[in-house]
Order: C-alpha cells, then structure tokens, then sequence
C-alpha cells in the first residue's frame, strides 16, 4: 500500500510539472540587457571584430569603435565623410571603412585612428566584404552600378566589375562567386570573382526593395531581407527564390548565426527583430523579439551571442525626407542579450 501510494505521489508530481511546463511562455530568444552610450550622429553597418573583441558601427563622420568587455568603452576615430560600412582587416590592427560622399575607401589603424590610406572606389560605396584570407575587399559602389576589388596589401583598387545601381548587401557563396541585393531592381546580381565580371541575376518576385543579406553555407541558402515585409531565402546554386517569409518592416541587415543556425534580421521601422531558425534547408519562424524603433542594423558577437543595435529618436520629418533630426542626446546602442 505505501508503495502503491508512492507511485501515485511520484505521478501526480510528473503531471504537475508537465502542466506548469505546458502553460509556462516560451522564452525569448533574445532580452534586452542593456544600454551603450555614444554620440549623436547618423549610423549605418555595424560589424564585430572579434579577435579584439571590439563592436564598430559606421556612424556618420567617424567610426565608432566599442569595447563592452571594458564598460562599453567608445572610441570615435577616423574622420568620414558620411560612414557607409566598416570592417575589420584579419590579421591586422586596421579598418576598411567605406566613405560615401567622395567616393573612396579608408584604411585606418584602429587602434589610435590614424589614416593610413585612402583609396578612390566607384560612387557611393556602400557595404563591404572581405576575403577569408584577408587579401582582398569587394566594395559596392552603389550609385556607381559596380563592384570595388580592393588589394589590401598594395591598398589600391585592382578592378571594378560593372554590374548596376542600387547595390546593398553582398555574400560570398565561395571564394569565386559574390551575390549582391539590387535594391532598385529587386533581384541578386550574381559576380564571377575568377573572370571578373557579371555572372547573371536572380529575380526576387514578391521581395520590394532587398538590402540586408546573410548566407547559410551548409544550406547553400542566402536571405534576402525585402522593404515590404517580406524575405526571400534563396538557392543561389539553382538560382531561384525557395521562400518568401514574413519579417518586420524596415530591415537593412541580415545576420547569419552559425553557433544557432538561424538568421536574425534587424527591423528598424517596426523595431523588432525577425528570427529565422534553420534546419537543413527548412525554415522556421520564430517570434519578433521587440527592440526599438529605428534599430535597423545590427552586429553579433558569436562569442557571447549578444546583438548590438544602434538606435536613436527622430523628430517629425519634413517631406520629403524619411525621418526628422536625432533628439539630442538620444543616440545609443541597445544590447540584447541570449534568453536565459
């Protein structure tokens, strides 16, 4: 009998536990945990150095370089004329950084600013990507319609690859194959590195505006992150749109997080962020974390999973222009930390 009554107790705490487990919430994927405070200044692309550990983020006239392992340490260094991209040199103490408003890429030593080239790239250079090796840069020249293939070692412009204006985000699906978002064209505009020219489009039907981009190397799967809500995730091999996904409004990131195997896309304009878990080549959506308005770009230590976001309040815009002045003193970064 006291056997029999100690397996009932033993059930009926299992089924307890099972029910609180049932209706408990799931948990985040992300919380937020904090605040990082900078200047006020207009931002763009925001990258993660990680041997030095350090986040950088394109931020108007300079290049922000933070170092949250020290409180949040920040550093403005370099003077740009309107900061588009930034990325951190392997193997070196050193940043490309990609200035719009004349035309050119800076090389600056990171660690105390110092200028140590400046090379002529094709009109409004936009986002940037590096090599494996850490030889070479491809730069889009967005207004320009064409790649930048920098030689970093000789800091000169080896060639420029025409493709078309309206060029974002890029990925390098192999050492020979770069695909770039055509925000005017809505489609991938694919690059053949080994020849260097243009190896054909990918047309992105029901995506309005891609810029954001992120590869999943297993996969062989790219996301495209749309204006109009929309993702398009796609087999650039067979050169075709696999999925359209929902996202939020206002994307001009996409993150690939390899240690979770999901692609995180920033939402500025509905200030949430859009989680996309992979398995194999399924997609699954996750829920929108909320982060804050205006936080449309994003950097991932792999380290220690946090997102680092810049953000900032806007007054009222005066068309045609898209946002009004930064409020003073508002500009920031939102840290989201890993759900606990």
């Amino acid at each position: 009998m006291r056997l029999f009554s100690r397996k009932l107790g033993l059930m009926a705490l299992c089924l307890t536990l099972a029910l609180e487990s049932a209706a408990a919430p799931p948990r985040p994927a992300f919380v937020k945990a904090g605040i990082l405070h900078a200047a006020d200044d207009g931002w763009d692309i925001a990258s993660w150095d990680r041997p030095h550990g350090r986040l950088l983020i394109a931020h108007g006239k300079d290049v922000l370089v933070i170092d949250p392992a020290r409180q949040g340490q920040v550093r403005a260094i370099g003077r740009i004329d309107h900061a588009h991209g930034v990325a951190a040199i392997p193997g070196t103490d050193t940043l490309l950084v990609s200035s719009a408003r004349d035309n050119t890429v800076r090389i600056l030593d990171e660690s105390n600013g110092a200028e140590l080239a400046r090379i002529p790239v094709g009109a409004d250079p936009d986002a940037t990507i590096l090599s494996a090796d850490g030889a070479t840069a491809y730069v889009m020249d967005s207004d320009g319609g064409a790649v930048s293939e920098i030689d970093l070692r000789r800091r000169v412009e080896r060639r420029r690859i025409p493709l078309k204006p309206g060029l974002e985000f890029p990925v390098l699906a192999s050492p020979a194959l770069l695909a770039v978002n055509n925000e005017t064209a809505s489609e991938i505009d694919l690059v053949d590195l080994a020849a260097g020219q243009a190896a054909g489009r990918i047309p992105l039907p029901g995506c309005e505006g891609p810029t954001g981009m992120a590869y999943d190397p297993e996969a062989g799967l790219a996301l495209s992150a749309c204006g109009n809500g929309k993702a398009a995730l796609v087999d650039l091999e067979a050169r075709r749109v696999v999925r359209l996904l929902p996202i939020g409004l206002g994307p001009d990131t996409a993150i690939w997080d390899e240690a979770h195997h999901r692609f995180l896309i920033p939402c500025g304009k509905s200030g949430t962020l859009s989680i996309i878990d992979m398995a194999g080549r399924t997609p699954t959506e996750e829920p929108a974390i909320m982060t804050e308005p205006s936080a449309r770009t994003a950097a991932l230590d792999p380290d220690t999973g946090r997102l680092y976001m810049p953000a900032a309040q806007f007054g009222p815009a005066v068309p045609p222009a898209r946002h009004g002045p930064i409020v003073p003193g508002s500009f920031h970064i939102l840290v989201m930390a890993p759900g606990a």
